[in-house]
């Protein structure tokens, strides 16, 4: 969605503390090495099959469907994302988001949501405080998801002193 690696497009480098929003599509058997990772607040939302992470802090995990996964990457984490399966890819975004303060300690959290929960709805997946049980991002930012078919609609009131970005990941 931005500015990122080899696909550089000055004017669009970032959305106010969103930094990086990549659709990825993993192949089967295949994901990104060991790499670092610092002063920054990456969630990883699955949208069909299976990720797995796995970082110098110990943390090694899958995440499928219905999961969020946030690594607060502070003063350094080095970890590594692969579709493990032998078919079918992985499609999952990859949100970067600028922390509050640079410097925290590395962590690591992940939390189901159940597709009811997010149905005609957007249920907060990820904000500064921990609210309604999502996981906790250190920086000024809410992170919401939701399943709408057909005929269902939602009005959000958006905050003019604040920027708003929506992503659609399947449908039109």
């Amino acid at each position: 969605s931005f500015s990122f690696g080899g696909h550089y497009e000055p004017d669009n480098t970032h959305h106010g503390l969103l930094l990086v929003n990549n659709d990825d599509r993993v192949a089967p058997a295949a994901g990104f090495d060991t790499h670092p990772h610092r002063d920054m607040e990456i969630v990883t939302y699955v949208l069909q099959g299976a990720i797995w992470h796995k970082d110098n802090q110990g943390n090694d995990a899958r995440i499928v469907p219905c999961e969020v996964q946030r690594m607060s990457a502070g003063t350094g984490i080095l970890h590594s994302e692969f579709n493990q399966a032998l078919s079918g890819s992985t499609h999952m975004l990859q949100i970067w988001i600028q922390p509050a303060e640079r410097g925290l300690r590395p962590g690591y959290e992940q939390k189901g949501f159940a597709e009811a929960d997010k149905r005609g709805r957007l249920r907060v997946v990820a904000s500064p405080d921990g609210r309604d049980g999502s996981v906790t991002v250190h920086a000024d930012a809410t992170l919401r998801a939701g399943l709408f078919d057909g005929a269902e609609q939602l009005e959000m009131p958006l905050d003019p002193t604040r920027k708003t970005y929506v992503h659609l990941a399947r449908g039109e």
